[in-house]
């Protein structure tokens, strides 16, 4: 990663156990159909009930990277000078079209200094409170961002 010269944490750093939440959905068929259109995942699983069915499942269940972006925008509307330089994730269990998702994260481990950097624990909750996804970011501060111009 690339260190941008002189950047430093700023004075309101968080600090571990901050922590930040938001509810997304619920997601809709149509929705389901557009994320279908734009990611190229158009599997018939997601988009059509019987299919679902022949899967075992009681309904299409909504795409896992439509979930996992859910993260980026929680993590913008906490603090908008961070930016997600890794995220890994496993997804537990399926959310269903119509349903709708809680997604939490808590900093389990904050670095000052010249390269500030935060350790995110991320999940996911369904519709009666059930863990969907277990996941974990590095988050940087955009001054540290090797990808900004």
């Amino acid at each position: 990663m690339i260190e941008a010269e002189g950047a430093l944490a700023p004075p309101d750093w968080p600090k571990a156990g901050e922590a930040c939440e938001q509810n997304f959905g619920p997601f809709e068929p149509d929705a389901l159909a557009r994320y279908a259109v734009v990611s190229g995942d158009d599997n018939p699983l997601h988009l059509d009930p019987e299919a679902a069915k022949a899967a075992g499942l009681a309904g299409p269940p909504v795409h896992g990277m439509l979930m996992l972006a859910c993260f980026e925008p929680l993590i913008m509307g906490w603090r908008r000078d961070l930016f997600i330089a890794r995220l890994s994730a496993k997804f537990l269990r399926p959310v269903l079209a119509g349903e709708g998702i809680r997604v939490m994260g808590r900093v389990l481990r904050s670095q000052g200094g010249p390269r500030p950097e935060l350790i995110l624990r991320l999940t996911a909750r369904g519709r009666s409170d059930d863990l969907v996804i277990l996941a974990e970011a590095a988050v940087l501060h955009k001054n540290t961002n090797p990808f900004r111009p």
